[in-house]
């Protein structure tokens, strides 16, 4: 029998593989870092540092995962129901126009916490218009989900072009930008939750979206686990002949499942449009959709393994900026590697060490 269907206890599974996978991750990260004359311990001691040592750092730390949140979210709950939406990076940049819309609508005449839920509510509805032509030619006309989702990604690169350079961009200004929003369209700084533990949060730009991240961890989790929606995306995730024989509408779920997927990533843009920059940019989002893959599988797709996951490449995004500033060697393209290998050993080889501790296991319970 293959050590893949073996079941393992969910501690080992969610704790220790995960575990291991970050270690070896880390070990040959070092060992690059060796390679090129630098001492291992000392630059991780840095990273750390520049991640958690000071509010400052932790502010840009929670900014970072706060993205990550969002996008993994966005691709965990696809998964659920047996898809891979490639599209998040795509989904948050559209859904930066709706809630840039909604702001530049609204800053004139209201406070930010009136102009928040409507914000929200347009970010995920443009992310879930993004994610929606995908969902029906996959749903409707059997178009793979992946092929179709990297391919929106850049259809709505080249229309968010066109919109920032001919549309709202700002008269007589070259950078293609919106006008900076008014304090009624901005999110609130959480300097009080860094406070609270004795720092400051200085210039980071850590704001209320990071709130939002946690409450849709939540409601995810609900919507998996405890609905009978979830049941139904999850059984066609594990067996479509399954869930074909109960009844479970295929096109229905694959819709459902997207425009959710879609409307998570599109809330992504809250942190950086509303939050960081208070305007909306050219290509604001950075690859957070692509870091959400990564942040997802990592996390077994579970909401509490995406906030951990999610806070471990915040960890590496602050980090890795910090160390490369006072390790010049370790270039931010060293960076890129450690983070390559996390997803190599989180990701693509999350089974490696399997076999082995599957057999470790059966024999101290059989030996017992």
């Amino acid at each position: 029998m293959s050590t893949a269907s073996v079941p393992l206890p969910a501690w080992i599974n969610y704790g220790v593989i995960p575990l291991l996978n970050l270690v070896l991750a880390f070990f040959f990260s070092g060992l690059v870092v060796w390679a090129i004359g630098e001492n291992p311990f000392e630059a991780l001691q840095l990273l750390l540092i520049g991640a958690l040592g000071r509010g400052e750092g932790i502010g840009f730390t929670l900014f970072y995962t706060t993205s990550f949140i969002f996008t993994g979210l966005s691709v965990a709950v696809a998964i659920h129901a047996g898809l891979f939406n490639i599209g998040s990076e795509g989904q948050a940049y559209l859904g930066g126009l709706g809630a840039a819309l909604v702001a530049l609508s609204l800053d004139h005449y209201v406070p930010w916490y009136v102009t928040m839920p409507f914000a929200v509510i347009g970010a995920a509805l443009f992310g879930a218009a993004c994610a929606a032509v995908p969902a029906w030619l996959q749903a409707k006309r059997g178009s793979h989900i992946v092929i179709t989702t990297i391919m929106f990604n850049f259809i709505v690169s080249s229309l968010m072009n066109y919109v920032l350079v001919r549309v709202l961009i700002v008269p007589g200004k070259m950078a293609p930008e919106t006008r900076t929003f008014l304090p009624g369209g901005q999110l609130p700084k959480l300097d009080w939750l860094i406070s609270m533990f004795g720092g400051k949060l200085g210039a980071a730009p850590l704001n209320f979206s990071f709130l939002i991240a946690l409450v849709m961890c939540f409601l995810v989790w609900v919507l998996i686990w405890r609905t009978r929606l979830g049941y139904e995306m999850r059984t066609l995730g594990i067996s479509p002949s399954a869930a074909s024989y109960a009844g479970i509408p295929y096109a229905k779920i694959v819709m459902i499942t997207m425009l959710i997927s879609g409307g998570l990533a599109g809330m992504m843009a809250l942190n950086p449009v509303m939050g960081a920059s208070a305007r909306l940019q050219i290509e604001f989002v950075g690859g957070a959709g692509f870091v959400g893959i990564a942040v997802s599988l990592m996390g077994r797709n579970h909401p509490v393994g995406i906030i951990l996951s999610a806070l471990l490449f915040g960890i590496l995004y602050q980090g890795g900026a910090e160390l490369s500033f006072d390790m010049p060697k370790v270039t931010r393209d060293m960076i890129v590697v450690i983070q390559g290998m996390v997803i190599l050993f989180a990701g693509a080889l999350e089974y490696m060490l399997r076999p082995a501790i599957v057999r470790f296991y059966q024999q101290a319970v059989g030996g017992k």
